[in-house]
């Protein structure tokens, strides 16, 4: 089985598979770097999205 690291949002902090419940995680990424960036990465999407639907802003 390869790796697999998961980014804790309650730590906060890379984990590798043995970690806090996944309910508490974003992953699984297939690098320890990946898990590193993972709120750089959900922020580049989300910004992606936004642009792509610019209604999500509008009330």
């Amino acid at each position: 089985m390869r790796d697999q690291w998961w980014f804790c949002l309650k730590h906060m902090a890379v984990e590798p598979d043995e970690g806090c419940p996944n309910k508490d995680r974003m992953g699984p990424y297939g690098t320890r770097e990946a898990a590193a960036d993972a709120m750089k990465t959900a922020a580049e999407r989300n910004e992606a999205w936004r642009e792509a639907d610019r209604a999500w802003d509008d009330d």
